[in-house]
């Protein structure tokens, strides 16, 4: 396993190819160490002796202890591992961890490129194993690049205007293929060390050149990553955690990209991109069930300690707000935990999460967002959004006027509430206060994905068939 320090200096070697700002920057620019730090807290954990058993499991292909975000799943008990881990880490960095979707994406295709092999007699598994050994002996750090720009959402990919509008094949060689296209969204891709393509939807035979699954190194020639991120503004004085971690995304431009055929792991097999893509979607939907409590439970605390420091958590009305949290965070959790028992085990040995249980999770998580943050803002008042600058509470003048006015309780001090509601402004009135309501909703899909999903594989019949019981109904 691979320690912080080293993530980093892997970083630094890889060729300038982010851009930022209309500049080509490197992956170490001050904008993006934020990010960075909040992946550190991932190596930092995993050799915490406190935290290994949660942040570490054995690898089934080598037998060695590797970061947990390297492992394929191979049981229900890697599956409740996984979120309960997946929790753990977002309150302790107050925000997505961000390196779930690459190992995501890894277990998804464990599973699908073995059913290629089984039904088609093709080799993408043992490729697969290959490079997930590699990942594994490396810790790697994957980005999982899939929701395609799209083009006309009316047209499938090859009937776009512009063939481009969805990542494709343009050619193939005998030492590997050509890729073209560009993927959206991609979390956490500018300090990623690798970029991990797989498809966004399902395919007809027509969308032969758009069946294509492969991963390559972060700085790959042809590759350019068009990047932003979302941190919160700089502290001065009050140092804290929340203020230390932050996120990027990238638009992956891929212009003509040489991909090395052992680094493919789907060509033109279209019948299986529609279930790559869902399944990615079902493993990224299963850690949202870790990650989104872990979110509810940072909104819940900072609404319950606003209330405190207010005088007012007793009344009847906050402690009725404070329960719709609790009954969102934890029912969207007990989602996840319902998942990994009723989990399925695929051909590969791979553990899948029950598909119902996921979406139904993922799509309570979806709906509340709002809801959440307007709990938060109705219980804090409006001082989250037009709270003075921290150098104000500072100056000489109007310094200790300040903290005289902002004072509540008389026995809770001017600076404990002064660091509560920088708090809140960092969680609902700050640029990444507003990304993560955005991507709450639609990361891993929006909340008709989910019910798409649910419908597709809920037994309706039965629920018909009791009805017809119930109802003396005899066919």
């Amino acid at each position: 396993m691979r320690t912080f320090e080293q993530y980093v200096e892997g970083l630094k070697k890889l060729r300038p190819n982010v851009y930022l700002g209309g500049k080509l920057v490197s992956r170490d620019d001050p904008v993006f160490l934020p990010g960075i730090k909040t992946i550190g807290a991932t190596f930092e954990l995993a050799m915490d002796p406190n935290y290994e058993e949660l942040t570490t499991a054995v690898s089934h292909l080598t037998g060695k202890k590797i970061n947990r975000f390297t492992h394929i799943h191979q049981s229900q008990e890697d599956l409740l591992k996984k979120q309960k881990m997946t929790r753990m880490y977002c309150r302790r960095v107050g925000r997505c961890v961000q390196r779930c979707m690459g190992i995501d994406a890894m277990n998804a295709l464990s599973v699908v490129t073995k059913r290629m092999d089984d039904d088609l007699g093709t080799n993408y598994y043992q490729r697969f194993l290959k490079y997930l050994e590699y990942y594994q002996e490396n810790d790697l750090v994957g980005n999982a690049a899939q929701t395609d720009v799209k083009g006309d959402r009316s047209l499938r990919p090859y009937q776009q205007d512009d063939p481009d509008m969805y990542l494709r094949v343009v050619e193939k060689r005998d030492d590997g293929i050509i890729v073209r296209g560009a993927k959206a969204h991609n979390t956490i891709a500018p300090y990623a060390d690798e970029i991990i393509a797989i498809p966004t939807r399902a395919m007809t035979p027509e969308d032969k050149d758009y069946a294509v699954a492969f991963a390559l190194p972060a700085d790959t020639e042809g590759m350019y990553l068009v990047s932003v991120a979302h941190n919160q503004r700089a502290r001065k004085h009050l140092k804290a955690p929340i203020g230390e971690t932050g996120a990027a995304h990238s638009i992956t431009i891929f212009d003509n990209v040489f991909v090395p055929w052992e680094r493919v792991f789907m060509c033109g097999e279209t019948k299986y991109a529609g279930q790559l893509a869902l399944l990615f979607a079902t493993y990224h939907r299963h850690s949202y069930t870790g990650c989104k409590p872990a979110l509810t439970d940072i909104i819940m605390g900072a609404a319950a300690l606003v209330s405190e420091y207010n005088g007012i958590e007793k009344a009847s009305h906050v402690r009725d707000k404070l329960a719709e949290l609790v009954t969102v965070a934890e029912l969207v959790y007990a989602a996840g935990i319902a998942a990994s028992v009723n989990s399925t085990r695929s051909s590969s040995g791979t553990y899948v999460p029950e598909v119902v249980y996921t979406n139904v999770g993922r799509y309570h998580a979806g709906v509340n967002v709002y809801p959440e943050f307007e709990i938060l803002a109705d219980l804090a008042g409006g001082l989250a959004a037009t709270l003075p600058y921290e150098d104000d509470f500072m100056e000489p003048t109007v310094g200790p006027l300040l903290n005289k006015y902002i004072k509540r309780k008389k026995d809770v001090p001017s600076e404990k509430v002064h660091r509560c509601y920088r708090l809140i402004e960092n969680l609902i009135a700050s640029a990444p206060g507003a990304a993560s309501q955005v991507s709450g909703i639609h990361g891993g899909g929006s909340p008709i994905m989910e019910k798409i999903a649910i419908m597709a594989q809920y037994d309706m019949q039965e629920k018909k068939e009791i009805a017809k019981y119930l109802a003396g109904i005899v066919d």
